[in-house]
């Protein structure tokens, strides 16, 4: 029984298959539709986690600005914005919006 040999003339064969090709592609793409909403989803929380420390940490400047003035801040918070000895680089925007933080008059609390 003798094999059946190809001939090959001293070459090897150069480059992949449109086969290999496409499998790659393939499991590019399965772990792109995997990873990409995991990122997507992390970088939403993680922006909802530094809104509510900013919230948490403008309410306790507030609260320390009366103990310490007498007077509540004003509503659109531009003068405990402006002071230094609470926020040395200005009072932070909304992560989430964009938006500034404003405190209801009320409460005496930033609005949500």
């Amino acid at each position: 029984m003798t094999k059946h040999v190809r001939p090959t003339n001293g070459r090897r064969r150069k480059g992949f298959s449109l086969l290999e090709l496409l499998a790659v592609v393939t499991i590019l793409g399965v772990i792109a539709a995997v990873v990409i909403p995991r990122v997507s989803t992390s970088k939403k929380g993680a922006q909802e986690q530094a809104n509510n420390q900013n919230i948490s940490e403008i309410n306790g400047a507030i609260e320390r600005w009366y103990f310490e003035k007498g007077t509540w801040p004003k509503a659109d918070l531009s003068d405990i914005g402006a002071d230094p000895n609470y926020f040395p680089d200005g009072l932070p925007k909304n992560p989430v919006t964009g938006a500034s933080y404003t405190m209801d008059t009320t409460t005496h609390r930033v609005k949500k």
